[in-house]
C-alpha cells in the first residue's frame, strides 16, 4: 500500500535513507516554518501557501531534494557544483546527505520564487 503521510514514507525506506531525509524534512521545515506537508506523486511533498513547493525521495542507490526549479538550479549552479543534479533535483547518498546551509538556501530561493 502506498504511504499516505511522510512518516509512513520514511518507515518503508532503510534505515541510512531513512536518517538523511528526516535530516533533509527537519532543514526544509527549519528554513521555512509553516509548510504543509503531504504525499504528491508517491514522495514526500512540502506546500507553500497551499502549492506544491518541493519534495524529496529515495532511490535504491540515492535520495533526491527536487527543488522543483530549474530557475532556482541554474541560480544556484555554482553552489550544485559537484552534485549529482537534473533539472529541478539534486541527488545524494544516505551517507554524504545535504548540507542543511545549502538546502536553507534552496528552500529561501523557492520561496521568493513563490511569493
Amino acid at each position: 500500500m502506498a504511504a499516505t503521510t511522510i512518516d509512513e514514507f520514511l518507515a518503508s525506506v532503510p534505515e541510512d535513507q531513512r536518517a538523511a531525509l528526516q535530516q533533509l524534512r527537519a532543514t526544509i521545515h527549519a528554513a521555512q516554518p509553516g509548510l504543509e506537508e503531504a504525499i504528491s506523486y508517491g514522495v514526500p511533498a512540502f506546500k507553500y501557501k497551499g502549492k506544491p513547493f518541493v519534495s524529496m525521495g529515495a532511490a535504491k542507490a540515492h535520495c533526491a531534494f527536487y527543488v522543483q526549479s530549474p530557475a532556482v538550479m541554474d541560480a544556484h549552479a555554482a553552489e550544485l557544483a559537484g552534485y549529482d543534479t537534473a533539472k529541478g533535483t539534486v541527488r545524494f547518498k544516505p551517507d554524504d546527505p545535504l548540507p542543511a546551509e545549502l538546502v536553507t538556501k534552496l528552500v529561501r530561493a523557492r520561496v521568493a520564487e513563490s511569493s
